[in-house]
């Protein structure tokens, strides 16, 4: 059975793969982004921007939504974000924990994958 970094690394690598320049940009700037403004606040961000930063906030969505079933039931952009407002503190913030870890991920494997440009 695969570790739960193992698990991140693959989702991220399957998630990337039709990754352009400007998703890998979003990808890398989303962990200052939610470190500086938040979770919620940059999923909203994201969603009103559309393109490139919708889709790796989708991507992100749908992570968190398969890791936090109990809280997180449908990982589209207004279900989750009612979760999200719904949530105990203690969940939100390892929801946010889960985000990071996730985009620690993503930043590397997309990163990779477009050969570092």
């Amino acid at each position: 059975m695969a570790t739960l970094e193992q698990q991140r690394a693959q989702d991220a690598w399957e998630k990337c793969a039709g990754y352009t320049k400007e998703h890998v940009n979003v990808a890398k700037g989303l962990p200052a982004l939610i470190m500086n403004s938040g979770l919620m606040q940059v999923l909203a961000f994201c969603h009103d921007k559309g393109g490139a930063n919708e889709a790796v906030a989708q991507h992100l969505r749908a992570w968190l939504g398969q890791r936090f079933k109990g809280v997180i039931r449908d990982p589209g952009f207004e279900p989750l974000m009612q979760a999200l407002m719904n949530a105990s503190p203690a969940d939100y913030q390892a929801i946010t924990a889960e985000a990071f870890a996730w985009l620690k991920w993503m930043r590397q494997m997309a990163a990779a994958r477009r050969g570092g440009n």
